[in-house]
C-alpha cells in the first residue's frame, strides 16, 4: 500500500549484522541483532556511544545464546567499554531480556516507561506451573476448540521468567514530552500504545534519527493483543490513536531504527499504511459478523490464511483486540453461550 501524498518507504541498508557484529548507523549508533526462536527470527539492538561507554536500546532475550552473543559484540563493536545504561522500548520478552542481567552483572541503569517496568516486572515474578483459571476462562471465552484448551490446561504456561532474566528494583522512568541526551543527541521521548502500554520511542533533536522498537515497524504489523490480565481491554483504539498521534511529527527523511526488519525511511506514509492495516481488518471482521462468530471464528477472516500452532496464541490475542474494539464502540454485540464463548454479530448493517 503507497499514499501518494508521501515518498515510500525504503531502507538504505541492503542487509543486516552478522551475528556478533554491528553495522553502524550513523556517527556513535550501532545497529545489531539477537536471535529469537518465533517466526520472526531476530530483534534490533542499538548501542548509543556515550565515550567511556554505551547506552543499549533494548536487549534480545535471556539465553545462554544472547549471553554468548553479548560476550562477543562487547569485546569486538563494542571495543571492551562498559554498558552504562539500558533503554527499554516496552516490556516484551525479546526487548527486556536481559536488561536485568545488564543491571546486575554490568551495573547498568535502567530507563523505561513506568509502565513497561511495572509490567515486565510483574511478569517477571508470576511463574505459574499450569495456567490460572483466568487464564482458562479467557481461553474458552475465545472459543478455544476444547481439545486444545484440555491440552493448554495440563501444560506449563510460557512464563516470562523463561526468557527473562531476574530484575532488581531501581529505573528511572520515561514519559511523554521528556528529553534525554544518548549517543551525543538530545532526543523526545513519545509513547505508544497497542502493541504495548506506554511504548517508548525516542526522536532525536539534532538529526534524523527516530527509535521506533515495535511501535514503528516497515513491513509488519506487530501484534494488537489482548490477554487474560486486562480481558476487555481495547489495543486497536490504543494503535489507531498513537500512530495518529506519532504521524504529526513523521518526515520523510526520518530514518527509523525498528525493533524487527530493517531501518527505513518514508515514516509518513508508513504510518497511514499502519493505521489502514486496521481500517481494513475492522472492516473485513464487521462483514463477517452478519453471523455470529468467537474470536476463533474469525482468523480465516483477520489474517486470510492458516494459523499454525506456533502463531495461535498470539492471533487469538489479536482477534479478541479487534472484536472488543467493535464491540466498546457500539459497532458489535455479543452473548455468552452455554459453553463460556462470546458470540460476535455486528450492531448493524456494514
Amino acid at each position: 500500500m503507497r499514499d501518494g501524498r508521501f515518498a515510500p518507504v525504503r531502507t538504505p541498508f541492503d542487509l543486516p549484522p552478522e551475528e556478533g557484529e554491528a553495522v553502524e548507523i550513523a556517527e556513535g549508533v550501532l545497529w545489531m541483532r539477537l536471535p529469537l526462536p518465533s517466526p520472526l527470527k531476530h530483534v534490533n539492538v542499538f548501542a548509543l556511544d556515550e565515550g567511556q561507554g554505551w547506552t543499549l536500546v533494548d536487549t534480545g532475550l535471556s539465553t545462554g545464546r544472547s549471553r554468548e552473543i553479548w560476550a562477543a559484540l562487547l569485546a569486538g563493536p563494542l571495543g571492551g567499554r562498559p554498558v552504562e545504561r539500558v533503554i527499554l522500548t516496552h516490556h516484551h520478552p525479546d526487548h527486556v531480556g536481559l536488561a536485568g542481567w545488564f543491571q546486575t552483572e554490568a551495573g547498568a541503569e535502567l530507563w523505561t516507561s513506568r509502565t513497561a517496568w511495572l509490567f515486565a516486572r510483574m511478569l517477571t515474578l508470576d511463574e505459574q506451573a499450569r495456567p490460572r483459571p483466568e487464564t482458562l476462562d479467557f481461553y474458552r471465552g475465545a472459543g478455544m476448540d476444547p481439545a486444545l484448551l484440555a491440552e493448554r490446561a495440563a501444560e506449563r504456561p510460557f512464563n516470562f521468567a523463561d526468557v527473562v532474566a531476574p530484575m532488581p528494583l531501581g529505573f528511572r522512568g520515561l514519559a511523554e514530552g521528556d528529553r534525554i541526551r544518548a549517543g551525543g543527541r538530545d532526543w523526545d521521548v513519545r509513547l505508544g500504545d497497542g502493541h504495548a502500554p506506554d511504548h517508548v520511542t525516542l526522536w532525536s533533536r539534532d538529526d534524523g534519527l527516530v527509535i521506533g522498537g515495535d511501535q514503528l515497524l516497515s513491513s509488519i504489523s506487530p501484534n494488537l493483543g489482548v490477554y487474560a490480565t486486562e480481558p476487555l481491554n481495547d489495543p486497536v483504539a490504543g494503535w489507531l490513536d498513537s500512530c495518529t498521534r506519532l504521524a504529526a511529527h513523521a518526515r520523510e527523511d526520518h530514518l527509523v531504527l525498528p525493533g524487527h526488519k530493517l531501518p527505513f525511511t518514508g515514516l509518513p506514509t508508513r504510518l497511514v499504511q499502519l493505521i489502514e492495516n486496521h481500517h481494513g481488518a475492522l472492516a473485513r471482521l464487521l462483514e463477517a459478523l452478519a453471523e455470529e462468530r468467537t474470536a476463533c471464528d474469525c482468523f480465516g477472516v483477520l489474517y486470510r490464511r492458516e494459523i499454525g500452532t506456533a502463531e495461535y496464541g498470539l492471533a487469538l490475542a489479536e482477534a479478541v483486540g479487534h472484536l472488543n474494539h467493535l464491540y466498546l464502540t457500539g459497532r458489535a454485540t455479543r452473548r455468552l453461550r452455554p459453553d463460556g464463548a462470546w458470540l460476535y454479530r455486528r450492531s448493524g448493517a456494514v
